[in-house]
Parts: structure tokens; C-alpha cells; sequence
């Protein structure tokens, strides 16, 4: 196991992993089955570590952003089932077909190009992108059977296999009687066109619309696959709405003292002279800064957690460096400081970091940068090191 330098570091615990994906599949109804997105790194968790373990504990599905991720999924074991939701270029399709990954089609012309740069008589498999109301990629008809004839050109293709179609909500996590019924529309209207679809003789093995916050709050058992991404990592679609069954955070963030002084009224800490000591403070330096993914915004507005107590950010975080008042607290160069995560009665989420500067718990854990190692865990035992 590599060697694990303790200045900043993410923990990462399957055990909750697993708690979490009990929960999300308890949801579930009928035949959906669970795909797990882990784009983006598994929303900054580690998708080398992440998805494998997912695996093992049953997941045949996956979902990622682009060709990159999926490759990378392959040479990190993943045998199951791979989709991208999003645009591959036609240049790269024999490496989707070499590798057995189902791409996104987001129009006719799309997937006309992607069967033209076949040469060999192999196929692509491939799910329709239906916008529904996201208003991002896919299809977009004002009728049924306007998205069913283009979803009939794309099936005539002579190197495009189409084993489904999905769409995605925009407002799934929203408990507004707007958009609720919004929702409902998105599902309706994807349903009635597999509906005709069926009515043409044309019976696809998957329709899919459900993510997080459609499978935890809109369950429908007509939706084949459910894509839990954020749910899956301990966090909430939107704070604002709480979830039916508490989930636990699987990465904390944590970093160490590695300086404590005295500073007198009217001195000054970091940039820009923001903070100024109303009285003698005892300020305390943390090895932690914007590089790593620990925002800027958070200056002077954030708690970090300390020997099972609180302190408050004071002055600009730095790019490495965070200082926190201390004057209470009994520390020492050395101790560890939990910046989201628990620390004895004490608990900061990612969604609490998110909610002081408007914005969402992925953007958080997303955030956290590749010099800030994942140190993998299972029940308390430290298994791997991701650096």
C-alpha cells in the first residue's frame, strides 16, 4: 500500500457505500434495476475503487459522462453493463464497440454519423436521448409520433442497435405542486412514446427516466432502470426536501494543524486584511486550501471540526492554507481537523458547506481536487490509498 502523507485527505467508506446503496434500492419497484453513476470520478469518490465494490455487491449497471470514464471503468475490472449519457464522437465508436459500451443517440444525425464511421459490420449499441423538458440534449418533437419517426429513422441504420430510450428529470427534487406535475409530464411523456413505439411493433428492452430524486420521490416501475448518483454518496438531491430514509455521507474531508499562535486585538489574518482580532485569539493553521478543492467562499463563513468541537474559519482561505479560531479549543500542531465529516457530537456535511455559498453538495465532493488522496475504508480498516 502506497504511503500515506497526512496534510489533506479525503476518507472514503465502502461500508457506508453499501448502506446507502440498500437504501436507494429499497426504493425501487417491479423489474427497475439499479444503475449506478459514478461520472465524474463517483462525484469525486474514486470510480477505480468505487464502481468495482458497487460491483461486487451486485450492480450490473453503470453510467458515466463520456468515452474517458467508461474506458477507464474497463481497466478498472467493471465487466457489467457501461452506458454514457452524453455525446461521443463519431471518430471513437470502434472503441465503444471493441469495449461493449452503450452510447447516448441525441438526434438522427448523430447516430447517422456514428453507423457511417462503421466500417466493418459490427454494431453500436445505443439508447435515444428523449428531452422531455430538460431542454439540454436529445430528441425534441412538439408530438408522440414526431419523437417515434425519428426514433424509427435511427432503428433503420444499418450499424445502430437501439435497445432503449430515456430522458432525464429537471425538477425531480422540487416539492412544489408545479413542479411535481412537471415531472409527471416528463414521465407521461416518455411512456407514451414507448407506448407508440409498441403500438408500431417496436419493443425496446429499456426506457429509463428515473435519477435520484425520481427514484426517491416519484418511484414508477415503468421506468426499467433507476440512475442513483448523489443519494448513492450519503447526499441530498436538494437540501430543501428531505429524504425518506437518512443516508450517510461516504467521503469526509480532513486535514491537520500544523501551526498555533496568539495574536493580539487589531491584528490581521490572511488576504486582503478581511479579518481583524477584536481580542487576543488563539488562530490555529490548517494544510488545507482552494486547491484542494475547499472553497474560497467559505473565508469567514465556514466551521471546521476539531477534537469534537467547532471553529470558525477567520480570513481568506489560501490556496494551501485555512486558518481557524481556536481560543477555546485545546490544540496542538499535529491534530486533525475534520472539515466535513464527524468529529465526536459534531457533524458538517457537504451539503452544509453547500447551503453558506448557494451552492450543491455535488458541486462539493466533485470538487475536492486529485491532490487530495482517497484513502479507501471499510468497516474502520484502511484498504487502499488513491493518490
Amino acid at each position: 500500500m502506497k504511503k500515506f502523507y497526512k496534510r489533506a485527505w479525503a476518507e472514503i467508506h465502502l461500508d457506508r457505500l453499501k448502506y446507502n446503496y440498500d437504501i436507494c434500492k429499497s426504493y425501487l419497484s417491479g423489474n427497475t434495476q439499479f444503475m449506478a453513476v459514478v461520472k465524474a470520478d463517483a462525484y469525486g469518490h474514486g470510480d477505480s475503487k468505487v464502481a468495482p465494490y458497487l460491483q461486487s455487491l451486485g450492480v450490473n449497471w453503470f453510467a458515466v459522462s463520456n468515452i474517458s470514464e467508461a474506458l477507464h471503468l474497463r481497466r478498472s475490472g467493471i465487466t457489467k453493463e457501461i452506458f454514457i449519457l452524453g455525446y461521443v464522437p463519431p471518430e471513437d465508436v470502434s472503441e465503444l464497440i471493441d469495449n461493449n459500451i452503450i452510447e447516448a443517440i441525441t438526434c438522427f444525425e448523430h447516430a447517422k454519423a456514428m453507423s457511417d464511421a462503421i466500417t466493418d459490420g459490427r454494431k453500436l449499441r445505443t439508447h435515444i436521448k428523449i428531452d422531455t423538458g430538460m431542454g439540454r440534449i436529445g430528441l425534441k418533437h412538439d408530438t408522440v409520433s414526431g419523437y417515434c419517426d425519428e426514433i424509427e429513422k435511427i432503428i433503420s441504420l444499418e450499424n445502430i442497435v437501439v435497445e432503449g430510450i430515456f430522458t432525464h428529470f429537471a425538477v425531480a427534487d422540487s416539492d412544489s405542486p408545479e413542479d411535481i406535475a412537471y415531472t409527471d409530464k416528463q414521465s407521461s411523456l416518455i411512456i407514451n412514446i414507448n407506448n407508440e413505439l409498441k403500438n408500431r411493433g417496436i419493443n425496446l428492452s429499456q426506457i429509463h427516466f428515473m435519477n435520484s430524486a425520481g427514484a426517491t420521490y416519484h418511484n414508477n416501475s415503468e421506468s426499467t432502470l433507476a440512475r442513483f448518483g448523489i443519494t448513492l454518496y450519503g447526499l441530498h438531491p436538494n437540501t430543501a426536501l428531505e429524504l425518506p430514509k437518512k443516508l450517510k455521507p461516504v467521503m469526509e474531508l480532513k486535514t491537520i494543524v500544523s501551526h498555533v499562535k496568539t495574536i493580539n486585538s487589531g491584528d490581521f489574518v490572511s488576504y486582503g486584511r478581511t479579518y481583524i482580532a477584536e481580542k487576543t485569539t488563539k488562530i490555529a493553521s490548517l494544510t488545507i486550501g482552494y486547491a484542494d478543492g475547499y472553497s474560497r467562499l467559505l473565508s469567514s463563513k465556514a466551521d471546521v471540526l476539531i477534537n469534537g468541537k467547532r471553529a470558525k474559519i477567520v480570513g481568506r482561505v489560501c490556496m494551501d492554507q485555512t486558518m481557524i479560531d481556536v481560543s477555546d479549543i485545546d490544540v496542538k500542531v499535529g491534530d486533525v481537523a475534520t472539515l466535513f465529516g464527524t468529529d465526536g457530537n459534531e457533524t458538517i456535511t457537504a451539503d452544509d458547506l453547500a447551503d453558506i455559498y448557494g451552492t450543491i453538495g455535488y458541486e462539493i465532493v466533485c470538487g475536492i481536487s486529485k491532490r487530495v488522496p482517497r484513502i479507501i475504508i471499510n468497516n474502520g480498516e484502511i484498504k487502499d490509498i488513491l493518490d
